[in-house]
């Protein structure tokens, strides 16, 4: 799944889900997708910026996470995802990709 493909996932999930009340950024090395769910809504973009929670994953283990492919949980303990910063917005992250 290429990223564009993600961002556009990403920008609809969030679009459907409850604000997160914080800044969350999804870095994929070269890419990065914030969430800014600070306002009235969650708001998506690819800006690069000082952010509440960083979560580090690849592409290929973000889009098993939207998928339901794999475990938010199980990926934390097997590593495939890094959290930086505050963990309570890392656990909203289920209501944003529930299906």
């Amino acid at each position: 799944m290429a990223f564009e493909s993600i961002l556009i996932a990403i920008q609809g999930a969030a679009a459907g889900a409850p604000t997160l009340g914080k800044t969350l950024k999804f870095d994929f090395g070269d890419n990065k997708i914030v969430i800014d769910g600070t306002g009235a809504s969650n708001v998506v973009s690819t800006d690069d910026q000082e952010v509440d929670c960083t979560i580090a994953v690849s592409i290929d283990d973000l889009k098993s996470l939207i998928n339901g492919t794999l475990n938010p949980m199980g990926a934390f303990m097997m590593g495939k995802i890094k959290v930086k910063g505050d963990m309570g917005v890392a656990m909203k992250l289920q209501s944003l990709f529930k299906a």
